[in-house]
């Protein structure tokens, strides 16, 4: 388990209106006491129950606006 210190919950929002939530925590390469080896773990998606849930816990929580463009849709032809 996790300290306060030691992971994030993230809100991603899109201007489709997706929202998405996920958690990181802090882990390590090497040893704690190595500073050099700590790094971000992937994003694990959660539920929007669990971030609320943390958020009124206290845990460091960000709300993210994403903007991206949609992709672009490239036609496949194909050669009869």
């Amino acid at each position: 388990m996790h300290t306060k210190q030691t992971v994030k919950y993230i809100c991603e929002k899109y201007p489709s209106g997706n929202i998405y939530y996920y958690k990181q925590e802090i882990i390590t390469h090497n040893c704690w006491q190595d500073v050099s080896s700590l790094s971000w773990s992937a994003k694990r998606p959660i539920s929007k129950q669990t971030y609320s849930k943390r958020k009124k816990e206290g845990y460091y929580t960000e709300e993210l606006a994403i903007s991206k463009q949609p992709a672009e849709v490239i036609p496949f032809v194909t050669k009869k």
